[in-house]
């Protein structure tokens, strides 16, 4: 009973023990300080292992929810099968702004007859010149090309007898000394300056891309001289309208020239005074053109 009281006391280990049990506790120490050196070390190899950049492992709930996202998106389609893109469009010049052809004529006319079917005046010739602007604006009539004139005469120039009567025609003259009479005014001559601007106008040119283009054109405005024309009883200002026949010759895709076989220029102030004797002349018209815009 008293050997087993003394396993039984906790206090029991302090007290002196056999020489045989000192002997296996001195035994165990050593082997308990091997085990705990040999378990540090283990541990320090084991942190050392483990990369300082190493990603930290994603937990249940994070890997589901990206899987969960994944599913929503759209399933992307490979280049290779891919819509194509639509081409730009490419937007229309507007009407201001699209190449139209045209042309620049600088020209001359010279009259060379003269008859009385919408005037009066008599025995009376008419010089011009000046520029003349045509555009390709209006389309085709006729199997023709229609195109807008306009045309502006710096230099305008009106051979007539001194001495006509109140309807433009030559006159004797009773003042002179000796008197003049009818036949002997002819060859007494005046020449009046003036000016003459023609905003409206048309032309019909046919076959416009070949070598000979014949052409028919009229054009409307005013003239204005320094003297009353054609008689003293008319006025300044008076009102024209010319119509012409002609052809256009290539020379080339940019220049060209033009023969006016035929132009009747009439003038008169339409009344706007009593007297209107007015008056018509014919003409042949000569030109240099540069023509513009695209060419056929």
């Amino acid at each position: 009973m008293r050997s087993n009281r003394v396993w039984l006391n906790p206090f029991s280990l302090c007290r002196p023990a056999t020489p045989r049990a000192g002997i296996v506790q001195y035994a165990l120490l050593p082997t308990l300080v091997a085990v705990c050196l040999l378990a540090s070390q283990s541990a320090l190899s084991q942190e050392a292992s483990v990369p300082e950049t190493a990603a930290p492992t994603a937990s249940p709930l994070t890997e589901s929810t990206s899987t969960l996202d994944a599913s929503l998106q759209p399933p992307t389609q490979p280049q290779s099968l891919a819509q194509p893109q639509p081409a730009p469009q490419t937007t229309q010049p507007s009407f201001f702004r699209r190449p139209v052809r045209s042309e620049l004529i600088v020209e001359g006319l010279v009259s060379y007859g003269n008859y009385k079917i919408f005037a009066s005046g008599y025995d009376e010739k008419l010089f011009t010149g000046g520029v003349e602007y045509d555009r390709h604006s209006w389309g085709y009539l006729l199997g023709a090309q229609m195109d807008y004139v306009a045309e502006f005469l710096p230099f305008v120039l009106l051979d007539k007898p001194l001495n006509v009567d109140v309807f433009g025609n030559p006159d004797f003259c009773s003042y002179c000394k000796p008197p003049i009479t009818r036949a002997g005014s002819k060859a007494v001559r005046q020449f009046v300056p003036g000016i003459g601007i023609s905003p409206i106008g048309f032309r019909l040119l046919w076959r416009p891309s070949k070598k000979i283009q014949p052409y028919l054109e009229a054009k409307g405005g005013v003239l204005v001289f320094d003297k009353k024309v054609p008689s003293n009883e008319a006025t300044y200002l008076n009102f024209s309208l010319q119509s012409a026949g002609g052809a256009e010759v290539k020379i080339s895709p940019r220049w060209g020239l033009r023969l006016g076989i035929f132009s009747d220029f009439h003038f008169s102030n339409a009344f706007i005074v009593p007297v209107n004797p007015g008056l018509d002349v014919m003409n042949a018209n000569l030109g240099i053109s540069y023509h513009f815009g695209p060419q056929k």
